[in-house]
């Protein structure tokens, strides 16, 4: 029997869970007692957030620290921490404001001074009063000089008919002296180019925070953080305490703290610099490197893209090795793990701005990868269609196709990540959010391959805390938090049978990133949306993997433990010359590739590849085909994994090998609609579901053909389910078919008393008013103000000589718990409501009780939950008892 199973059928699994515990210096019983709140909700660790705390580093502190540390002791617990004081990480608890100035932010700016010659004997004002901010009323350029250190002034002669720049250009540095430049202008327009490292403009926010270029500066937070708390617990390194967790760590170097769209090209905007990146981009771009610096910024068409293309390659790969490769491994030397996310959010993954440049190298020295989801990034059926976030719009074609698949590919193609992708989940939606939402968010990670996560959160603040709700026990005020151990539950199982053996995918996608720097470029979630909503599994590899860690075996493209059957290629107008020649030796070796809407005209570098262009426009293992076309090429070319009978673009899939053991995961994304369908598996032998909610197995009723095995697949909105096959499951070749409901079953339409509790009362209860038809109870004419429980009570007689049956609660608002003759039938947190009640029914007269709990927004109505629809509350019905039966 495979181990996985076996330990989730004995409730064996392991701990996947370590939500946020927020720290504000609170009594030392109050810290216990959150603590023993996350416990009981079946979570086994937590991540420890300083960010409210008055005394990070100080004696209160420790003093907390320690009780924490005590407790999670006491409780068999584990402990990561959230490394800093500030979100997000860099501010190194404030040391780095007195650190030596050279290990400060450091930033590179451009401004330029438009001239006509000939014109000898000319002077030029590189540095004034104003520039150097003494009147600050004024809206100024950025510096070019003055306390800042001058790079080049490069003169760039314009083209008289339309202004654009032009390939003649003079580096003219030698002639500033004491902030002026004496230049004899030649003839025709020039324009002067003042390229300078400056500590201004990035975000104010983060204007003490270290650089992530810097190991020298990253240095300050280990040296400040992670070495305080190695001095203090070295003795729980690697037991209790098992890591250090970063926050959207990234360059910050628009004035716009957020902003998304930060990269080489946006007018007026500083970018990343270090002491490294002279040497680095003379390397790249050869000794007059400084006469194209002003091309990060202006347009001259593909040499601009040259310049930019190798920009953000060397700063990409700066922050990956000086921020989080060194943080992992100091880490990994003193026996714990380093994880946490970057800021992904409407592309900025491959951008400058608040992201790091490029995903996978931002996060490749973390022990896990990693993701979140906040703030309304990813909401049900908003797929497609933009919608009104706390940020602005958000890019929802990425969000829901392309975050959660950047950090499970991560996860999967990086050894040392060991198949664990980590997601910050639940936080900043408002307390409209419930365990219905949640679980919908939960089944969209899952789904993908998130196996770790991080629900944001549990705060110790007395209620109500403003800060990003929905807190998990708010002071025991949230009505749901005695149900959150079910989704827990769920959650630690799933995980558990998606984690440890390998994922199983048809196709890659190359990332996308050095396309976006390098010219004209598909996004890669494009081609993935279209794989996905026609369940082709997909990873997205970045093109150093596919470089370094690639191989062809047998036509398939095998990275650590996946192999995928053909290459996707999203538009490129360049690529690194170096991926189009591995490109080359891939189709040779028999790897089918698809290049979607074109092939690429050049290479990144500039650097000639037409040879490598010619041959692949030619292959017989390469295609040219239109995005809309790709997922029904694929398909006729049989690369596929599972055929489902019919387009059901919102139906998600999963699978996952153990030894003995084959896991596919489907989830029903789609908010209103029902799927039913057909699924053909590529497996032989009988096909078991796996309910984790009740952690309990039932055989499928399965058709053979054609070497795969066909099931019946019924999925509700916000449902989903998990079939098995293989030998683990010999021993239960006994348990029951799965039961099938039989007609529409008895509606119940008598009288219904109907009586409320709110969360600090419950479960004392105080009638309200009888009802003859069920009706939403944060209507105007109910109570639109409270939150808390509604319990329904009814009774109804049964005549059925079935002894088998189950209540279908129709349209409930939101948490259902259910009683049948005083005997507990079971919790739903999430459609379909539906519950057996086998051996509680009986014939003659029966008495039903309905607990419904809503979420706290109808009394909080907080910000966050201000930009969302609200839903009603309490039973809808209509309410059915129906006979079941076992299909033979």
């Amino acid at each position: 029997m495979g181990n996985r199973l076996k330990e989730v059928l004995k409730g064996q699994e392991h701990n996947y869970i370590l939500p946020f515990l927020w720290q504000h210096g609170e009594e030392e019983a109050i810290i216990r007692e959150e603590i023993a709140r996350v416990h009981e909700s079946g979570i086994g660790a937590v991540c420890v957030e300083a960010r409210p705390h008055p005394d990070f580093l100080g004696p209160k502190w420790w003093s907390d620290m320690d009780i924490i540390m005590d407790e999670a002791r006491k409780r068999g617990m584990k402990i990561w921490m959230l490394d800093d004081d500030h979100f997000p990480t860099g501010h190194a608890a404030g040391k780095v404001k007195e650190a030596p100035e050279e290990l400060h932010r450091l930033f590179l700016s451009e401004r330029y001074i438009d001239t006509i010659g000939p014109a000898q004997g000319t002077s030029l004002l590189l540095d004034t009063l104003q520039m150097r901010g003494l009147r600050p009323t004024i809206s100024t350029p950025q510096n070019a000089i003055g306390q800042n250190k001058l790079i080049s002034v490069v003169a760039v002669r314009r083209d008289p008919s339309n202004g654009t720049l032009t390939g003649d250009s003079v580096d003219i540095t030698e002639f500033v002296q004491d902030g002026t430049l004496y230049w004899d202008i030649p003839e025709g327009y020039w324009r002067v180019f003042m390229i300078s490292e400056n500590k201004d403009g990035g975000s104010k926010e983060q204007a003490d925070y270290l650089n992530p270029l810097d190991r020298d500066s990253v240095c300050i937070l280990l040296d400040t953080v992670y070495e305080a708390f190695y001095d203090r617990y070295k003795a729980d390194f690697g037991k209790t305490f098992v890591g250090f967790f970063s926050d959207e760590p990234g360059f910050y170097n628009d004035e716009k703290t957020f902003d998304f769209h930060s990269k080489p090209g946006k007018p007026g905007v500083v970018l990343p610099w270090s002491r490294e990146m002279p040497a680095l981009l003379e390397e790249a771009l050869g000794l007059d490197y400084r006469k194209l610096l002003h091309l990060l910024w202006q347009d001259a068409g593909d040499l601009s893209n040259r310049v930019r293309y190798h920009y953000m390659d060397i700063v990409s790969k700066l922050y990956a090795d000086s921020f989080c490769s060194q943080i992992g491994e100091w880490c990994r030397a003193h026996g714990v793990e380093y994880i946490g996310h970057v800021l992904e959010d409407n592309n900025v993954h491959a951008r400058l701005g608040s992201g790091a440049g490029h995903f996978f190298r931002s996060l490749w020295g973390q022990d896990m990868s990693g993701l979140d989801v906040v703030l309304w990034q990813i909401v049900p059926g908003f797929d497609e269609l933009s919608f009104r976030w706390p940020a602005g719009e958000t890019d929802s074609e990425f969000f829901h196709y392309g975050l959660a698949k950047l950090g499970v590919s991560l996860g999967h193609v990086d050894p040392k990540k060991q198949g664990r992708t980590m997601c910050e989940v639940y936080g900043a939606y408002g307390w409209t959010e419930g365990l219905k939402l949640m679980k919908w968010l939960t089944d969209h990670m899952l789904v993908r391959g998130v196996n770790y996560f991080v629900p944001h959160s549990f705060t110790q603040k007395a209620f109500p805390d403003p800060d990003c709700p929905p807190h998990m026990y708010a002071s025991g005020k949230n009505p749901q938090y005695r149900y959150y151990k079910h989704l827990n539950q769920y959650m630690n199982r799933i995980s558990h049978l998606i984690s440890g053996g390998r994922h199983v995918a048809t196709a890659a996608v190359v990332y996308h990133a050095e396309a976006e720097w390098s010219g004209k470029s598909m996004y890669f979630h494009k081609p993935v949306k279209e794989l996905m909503q026609n369940q082709i599994d997909c990873d997205v590899l970045p093109i150093d993997v596919l470089l370094e860690a690639a191989g062809v075996k047998e036509s398939k493209l095998h990275v650590n433990l996946e192999d995928y059957e053909c290459l996707i290629v999203p538009y490129a107008e360049a690529l690194p010359a170096a991926m189009l020649r591995s490109l080359v030796q891939f189709a040779e070796q028999g790897l089918a590739i698809r290049f979607v809407d074109g092939l690429p005209l050049r290479s990144s570098e500039g650097s000639d590849v037409s040879a490598e262009l010619s041959c692949l426009a030619d292959h017989r293992h390469v295609k040219l085909v239109p995005l809309d076309k790709l997922a029904q090429d694929l398909i006729a070319d049989g690369h596929y994994d599972m055929k489902v009978e019919k387009y059901e673009p919102y139906l998600r899939n999963y699978r996952y090998l153990h030894d003995g053991l084959d896991v596919f995961m489907f989830f029903n994304e789609h908010p209103n609609h029902t799927i039913h369908t057909t699924v053909a598996l590529s497996v032989q032998g009988d096909v078991y579901a796996y309910d984790a909610f009740l952690n309990r197995l039932t055989r499928l009723n399965i058709t053979r053909e054609k070497g795969a095995t066909t099931v019946q697949l019924t999925l509700h909105p916000y449902e989903s389910t998990v079939l098995l096959h293989g030998a683990a499951l010999e021993g239960y070749a006994n348990v029951a078919l799965r039961q099938h409901t039989a007609g529409a079953g008895l509606e119940l339409k008598g009288e219904w008393t109907v009586s409320t509790a709110d969360a600090e009362h419950y479960p004392q209860f105080k009638e309200w008013e009888k009802l003859k038809v069920l009706t939403n109870m944060s209507g105007p004419g109910c109570l639109p103000r409270f939150t808390g429980t509604f319990r329904y009570e009814t009774e109804f007689e049964w005549n059925e000589s079935e002894s088998q049956a189950l209540v279908d609660l129709g349209e409930v608002y939101e948490t259902a718990e259910v009683w049948l003759n005083g005997e507990p039938a079971g919790v739903r947190i999430c459609p379909p409501y539906h519950l057996e009640i086998d051996g509680l029914i009986k014939k003659g007269k029966n008495k039903l009780v309905i607990e419904v709990t809503n979420t706290l927004v109808k009394d909080q109505r907080d910000f966050l939950s201000a930009f969302a629809q609200q839903e009603p509350s309490g039973l809808i019905g209509p309410v059915r008892v129906k006979s079941i039966h076992n299909e033979v």
